[in-house]
Protein backbone atom coordinates (compact mmCIF):
# COMPACT_ATOMS: atom_id res chain seq x y z
CA UNK A 1 0.00 0.00 0.00
CA UNK A 2 0.89 3.34 -0.48
CA UNK A 3 -0.18 6.72 0.79
CA UNK A 4 -1.28 9.34 -2.06
CA UNK A 5 -3.56 12.20 -2.45
CA UNK A 6 -5.89 12.79 -5.35
CA UNK A 7 -5.01 15.67 -7.18
CA UNK A 8 -7.82 17.05 -9.98
CA UNK A 9 -6.82 20.32 -12.07
CA UNK A 10 -10.38 20.86 -13.48
CA UNK A 11 -13.44 21.73 -11.62
CA UNK A 12 -14.79 17.91 -13.30
CA UNK A 13 -11.95 16.18 -14.48
CA UNK A 14 -9.81 13.43 -13.94
CA UNK A 15 -8.02 12.47 -10.18
CA UNK A 16 -4.26 12.00 -10.37
CA UNK A 17 -2.29 10.22 -7.17
CA UNK A 18 0.83 12.48 -6.07
CA UNK A 19 2.81 11.49 -2.93
CA UNK A 20 1.95 14.00 0.04
CA UNK A 21 5.51 14.10 1.27
CA UNK A 22 4.68 14.20 4.45
CA UNK A 23 2.30 16.42 4.34
CA UNK A 24 -1.27 16.25 5.60
CA UNK A 25 -3.75 17.38 3.04
CA UNK A 26 -7.72 18.05 2.90
CA UNK A 27 -10.38 18.62 0.17
CA UNK A 28 -9.85 21.41 -1.49
CA UNK A 29 -6.71 22.29 -0.12
CA UNK A 30 -4.67 24.30 -3.29
CA UNK A 31 -1.30 22.45 -3.95
CA UNK A 32 1.60 22.34 -6.33
CA UNK A 33 2.67 19.44 -7.87
CA UNK A 34 4.74 18.40 -11.48
CA UNK A 35 3.14 17.25 -13.86
CA UNK A 36 4.13 15.49 -17.46
CA UNK A 37 2.85 19.02 -19.04
CA UNK A 38 4.96 21.25 -16.30
CA UNK A 39 4.37 22.49 -12.58
CA UNK A 40 0.54 22.86 -12.44
CA UNK A 41 -1.83 24.02 -9.08
CA UNK A 42 -4.46 21.82 -8.84
CA UNK A 43 -7.32 21.18 -6.00
CA UNK A 44 -7.23 18.19 -3.41
CA UNK A 45 -9.75 15.54 -4.45
CA UNK A 46 -9.26 13.11 -2.02
CA UNK A 47 -7.33 14.08 1.26
CA UNK A 48 -4.07 11.45 2.25
CA UNK A 49 -5.00 7.49 2.15
CA UNK A 50 -3.75 4.64 1.15
CA UNK A 51 -4.12 2.68 -2.06
CA UNK A 52 -2.81 -0.37 -3.27
CA UNK A 53 0.47 -0.21 -5.28
CA UNK A 54 -0.78 -1.75 -8.52
CA UNK A 55 -3.39 1.24 -8.61
CA UNK A 56 -0.50 3.79 -9.08
CA UNK A 57 1.13 5.00 -12.33
CA UNK A 58 5.24 5.01 -11.38
CA UNK A 59 7.06 7.08 -10.40
CA UNK A 60 4.53 8.78 -8.11
CA UNK A 61 5.65 12.87 -8.36
CA UNK A 62 5.87 14.26 -5.07
CA UNK A 63 3.82 17.45 -3.84
CA UNK A 64 5.90 20.54 -4.38
CA UNK A 65 4.39 22.54 -2.15
CA UNK A 66 1.09 23.75 -0.74
CA UNK A 67 -0.50 26.74 -2.72
CA UNK A 68 0.10 30.42 -1.25
CA UNK A 69 -0.88 33.35 -2.02
CA UNK A 70 1.27 34.40 -4.66
CA UNK A 71 0.55 31.10 -6.41
CA UNK A 72 -3.51 31.97 -6.00
CA UNK A 73 -2.68 35.32 -7.43
CA UNK A 74 -0.74 33.20 -10.15
CA UNK A 75 -3.47 31.28 -11.16
CA UNK A 76 -6.17 34.43 -11.40
CA UNK A 77 -3.75 36.43 -13.46
CA UNK A 78 -3.28 33.40 -16.02
CA UNK A 79 -6.94 33.13 -16.16
CA UNK A 80 -7.45 36.55 -17.02
CA UNK A 81 -5.03 35.88 -19.78
CA UNK A 82 -6.71 33.41 -21.29
CA UNK A 83 -9.75 35.57 -22.02
CA UNK A 84 -7.66 37.97 -23.84
CA UNK A 85 -5.58 35.03 -25.40
CA UNK A 86 -9.24 33.54 -26.66
CA UNK A 87 -10.03 36.77 -28.61
CA UNK A 88 -6.58 37.05 -30.46
CA UNK A 89 -7.07 33.06 -31.38
CA UNK A 90 -10.35 33.59 -32.96
CA UNK A 91 -9.00 36.53 -34.89
CA UNK A 92 -6.10 34.66 -36.23
CA UNK A 93 -8.57 31.52 -36.91
CA UNK A 94 -10.77 33.94 -39.07
CA UNK A 95 -7.74 35.25 -40.60
CA UNK A 96 -6.54 32.12 -41.83
CA UNK A 97 -9.83 30.67 -43.25
CA UNK A 98 -9.64 27.74 -41.09
CA UNK A 99 -12.71 25.40 -40.69
CA UNK A 100 -12.55 25.08 -37.02
CA UNK A 101 -14.26 25.61 -33.72
CA UNK A 102 -12.20 27.06 -30.73
CA UNK A 103 -13.85 25.97 -27.79
CA UNK A 104 -10.83 27.02 -24.39
CA UNK A 105 -8.17 28.02 -23.76
CA UNK A 106 -5.66 27.31 -20.58
CA UNK A 107 -2.34 28.43 -19.38
CA UNK A 108 0.18 26.49 -17.75
CA UNK A 109 0.50 27.40 -14.32
CA UNK A 110 4.36 28.83 -14.71
CA UNK A 111 2.72 30.42 -18.14
CA UNK A 112 5.66 28.02 -20.60
CA UNK A 113 2.55 26.92 -22.48
CA UNK A 114 -0.76 27.60 -23.82
CA UNK A 115 -3.21 25.08 -24.88
CA UNK A 116 -5.83 25.93 -27.33
CA UNK A 117 -8.84 23.27 -27.62
CA UNK A 118 -10.88 23.13 -30.29
CA UNK A 119 -13.52 21.01 -32.61
CA UNK A 120 -13.60 20.55 -36.15
CA UNK A 121 -14.66 18.17 -38.73
CA UNK A 122 -11.75 16.28 -40.08
CA UNK A 123 -8.10 17.49 -40.27
CA UNK A 124 -7.41 21.05 -39.72
CA UNK A 125 -3.45 22.45 -41.20
CA UNK A 126 -2.66 24.89 -38.16
CA UNK A 127 0.81 25.02 -38.82
CA UNK A 128 1.24 28.65 -39.82
CA UNK A 129 -1.70 29.35 -37.03
CA UNK A 130 0.79 28.30 -34.64
CA UNK A 131 3.69 30.16 -36.27
CA UNK A 132 1.42 33.01 -35.41
CA UNK A 133 0.02 32.83 -32.28
CA UNK A 134 3.96 31.77 -31.12
CA UNK A 135 4.97 35.59 -32.53
CA UNK A 136 2.10 36.78 -30.15
CA UNK A 137 2.65 35.20 -26.89
CA UNK A 138 6.14 34.18 -27.43
CA UNK A 139 5.73 30.73 -25.80
CA UNK A 140 5.06 27.32 -26.44
CA UNK A 141 2.06 26.77 -28.71
CA UNK A 142 -0.04 23.81 -28.58
CA UNK A 143 -3.36 22.99 -30.11
CA UNK A 144 -5.54 20.37 -29.45
CA UNK A 145 -8.28 18.56 -31.18
CA UNK A 146 -10.92 17.19 -28.74
CA UNK A 147 -14.74 15.74 -29.61
CA UNK A 148 -17.99 16.89 -29.11
CA UNK A 149 -18.20 15.07 -25.98
CA UNK A 150 -15.10 17.34 -24.43
CA UNK A 151 -16.52 19.88 -25.76
CA UNK A 152 -19.89 20.20 -23.84
CA UNK A 153 -17.66 18.95 -20.49
CA UNK A 154 -15.72 22.35 -21.18
CA UNK A 155 -19.17 24.65 -21.68
CA UNK A 156 -21.54 23.08 -19.92
CA UNK A 157 -25.25 23.28 -20.15
CA UNK A 158 -28.70 21.65 -19.87
CA UNK A 159 -29.23 18.56 -20.87
CA UNK A 160 -32.97 17.41 -21.50
CA UNK A 161 -33.46 16.25 -18.25
CA UNK A 162 -33.20 19.79 -17.74
CA UNK A 163 -30.56 19.47 -15.20
CA UNK A 164 -26.46 20.84 -16.13
CA UNK A 165 -25.09 18.13 -18.02
CA UNK A 166 -23.34 15.16 -15.60
CA UNK A 167 -20.11 15.06 -17.60
CA UNK A 168 -19.53 19.17 -16.56
CA UNK A 169 -20.47 18.37 -12.79
CA UNK A 170 -19.60 14.83 -11.43
CA UNK A 171 -18.15 12.86 -14.36
CA UNK A 172 -14.51 12.79 -14.27
CA UNK A 173 -13.85 10.16 -17.28
CA UNK A 174 -16.67 9.07 -20.02
CA UNK A 175 -18.13 5.91 -19.98
CA UNK A 176 -18.24 3.65 -23.28
CA UNK A 177 -22.20 3.88 -24.02
CA UNK A 178 -23.80 1.82 -27.23
CA UNK A 179 -27.05 1.50 -29.03
CA UNK A 180 -27.54 -1.89 -27.57
CA UNK A 181 -27.60 -0.58 -23.92
CA UNK A 182 -30.58 1.92 -25.20
CA UNK A 183 -32.69 -1.16 -26.59
CA UNK A 184 -31.64 -3.18 -23.78
CA UNK A 185 -33.53 -0.89 -21.38
CA UNK A 186 -36.59 -0.77 -23.87
CA UNK A 187 -35.43 2.40 -25.11
CA UNK A 188 -36.85 3.61 -28.42
CA UNK A 189 -33.98 4.23 -31.02
CA UNK A 190 -34.87 7.85 -32.30
CA UNK A 191 -31.31 9.51 -32.20
CA UNK A 192 -33.67 12.68 -30.43
CA UNK A 193 -34.70 10.10 -27.52
CA UNK A 194 -31.12 9.08 -26.68
CA UNK A 195 -28.63 11.37 -27.79
CA UNK A 196 -26.94 14.17 -25.61
CA UNK A 197 -26.99 17.66 -26.28
CA UNK A 198 -23.60 16.63 -27.76
CA UNK A 199 -25.24 15.00 -30.41
CA UNK A 200 -23.62 11.53 -28.70
CA UNK A 201 -25.42 8.33 -26.64
CA UNK A 202 -26.66 9.78 -23.16
CA UNK A 203 -23.93 8.88 -20.47
CA UNK A 204 -27.00 8.31 -18.28
CA UNK A 205 -27.64 5.07 -20.33
CA UNK A 206 -24.88 3.80 -18.16
CA UNK A 207 -25.90 4.50 -14.97
CA UNK A 208 -28.65 1.50 -14.58
CA UNK A 209 -27.40 -0.71 -17.06
CA UNK A 210 -25.78 -3.03 -14.61
CA UNK A 211 -29.38 -3.71 -13.14
CA UNK A 212 -30.90 -4.10 -16.33
CA UNK A 213 -27.90 -6.74 -16.82
CA UNK A 214 -29.18 -8.41 -13.85
CA UNK A 215 -32.86 -8.61 -14.83
CA UNK A 216 -32.26 -9.32 -18.46
CA UNK A 217 -30.25 -12.27 -16.92
CA UNK A 218 -33.34 -13.36 -14.87
CA UNK A 219 -36.48 -12.71 -17.23
CA UNK A 220 -37.35 -14.26 -20.73
CA UNK A 221 -36.82 -12.21 -23.59
CA UNK A 222 -39.29 -11.06 -26.06
CA UNK A 223 -39.46 -14.19 -28.54
CA UNK A 224 -38.71 -16.21 -25.90
CA UNK A 225 -40.66 -20.36 -25.37
CA UNK A 226 -41.91 -20.38 -21.92
CA UNK A 227 -44.36 -22.48 -19.81
CA UNK A 228 -47.13 -20.76 -17.92
CA UNK A 229 -49.44 -22.45 -15.20
CA UNK A 230 -52.09 -22.37 -17.85
CA UNK A 231 -49.84 -23.84 -21.36
CA UNK A 232 -46.60 -23.08 -23.10
CA UNK A 233 -46.51 -20.28 -25.09
CA UNK A 234 -44.28 -17.57 -26.64
CA UNK A 235 -43.26 -14.18 -24.66
CA UNK A 236 -44.71 -11.02 -26.77
CA UNK A 237 -43.67 -8.19 -24.48
CA UNK A 238 -41.90 -7.59 -21.33
CA UNK A 239 -41.75 -5.34 -18.87
CA UNK A 240 -38.21 -5.67 -17.03
CA UNK A 241 -38.60 -3.46 -13.94
CA UNK A 242 -41.85 -5.26 -12.54
CA UNK A 243 -40.90 -8.57 -13.91
CA UNK A 244 -43.95 -9.20 -16.07
CA UNK A 245 -44.56 -10.86 -19.06
CA UNK A 246 -47.18 -11.09 -21.52
CA UNK A 247 -47.30 -14.46 -23.08
CA UNK A 248 -49.35 -15.75 -26.45
CA UNK A 249 -50.27 -19.21 -25.76
CA UNK A 250 -49.77 -21.47 -28.03
CA UNK A 251 -53.41 -23.28 -26.91
CA UNK A 252 -55.36 -20.00 -27.43
CA UNK A 253 -53.87 -18.18 -30.49
CA UNK A 254 -56.60 -16.09 -31.51
CA UNK A 255 -56.86 -14.84 -28.06
CA UNK A 256 -55.38 -11.64 -26.25
CA UNK A 257 -52.09 -12.52 -24.86
CA UNK A 258 -52.21 -13.31 -20.67
CA UNK A 259 -49.74 -11.37 -18.40
CA UNK A 260 -47.65 -13.34 -15.70
CA UNK A 261 -44.54 -12.52 -13.18
CA UNK A 262 -41.26 -14.36 -14.40
CA UNK A 263 -41.46 -16.23 -11.22
CA UNK A 264 -44.39 -18.28 -12.58
CA UNK A 265 -43.42 -19.13 -16.05
CA UNK A 266 -40.54 -21.52 -16.31
CA UNK A 267 -38.05 -20.80 -19.51
CA UNK A 268 -37.93 -23.43 -22.27
CA UNK A 269 -35.51 -21.50 -24.86
CA UNK A 270 -34.74 -17.79 -24.69
CA UNK A 271 -34.32 -15.36 -27.20
CA UNK A 272 -31.02 -12.74 -27.39
CA UNK A 273 -31.16 -8.77 -27.84
CA UNK A 274 -29.14 -7.61 -31.14
CA UNK A 275 -29.30 -4.65 -32.53
CA UNK A 276 -30.33 -5.00 -36.20
CA UNK A 277 -27.43 -3.82 -38.81
CA UNK A 278 -29.72 -1.36 -40.04
CA UNK A 279 -30.24 -0.20 -36.62
CA UNK A 280 -26.71 0.32 -35.75
CA UNK A 281 -26.42 2.32 -39.23
CA UNK A 282 -29.06 4.64 -39.06
CA UNK A 283 -27.62 5.34 -35.33
CA UNK A 284 -23.31 5.03 -35.91
CA UNK A 285 -23.25 8.56 -35.69
CA UNK A 286 -24.11 8.71 -32.17
CA UNK A 287 -21.99 6.22 -30.31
Amino acid sequence: MAEVIGVRFKEVGKVYYFDPDGHTLSKDDKVIVETARGVECGTVATGNHEVPEEEIVKPLKKLLRVADENDLKKVEENKEKEKSALEICEKKIEKHNLDMKLVDIEYTFDGSKIIFYFTADGRVDFRELVKDLASVFHTRIELRQIGVRDESKMLGGLGICGRPFCCGTFLGDFQPVTVKMAKEQGLSLNPTKISGTCGRLMCCLKYEQDAYDHLLRITPKIGAIVDTPEGRGKVVDVNLLRGTLKVQLDRREDAAPATYSRNDVKLIKDKKIQVEKEELDALKNIE
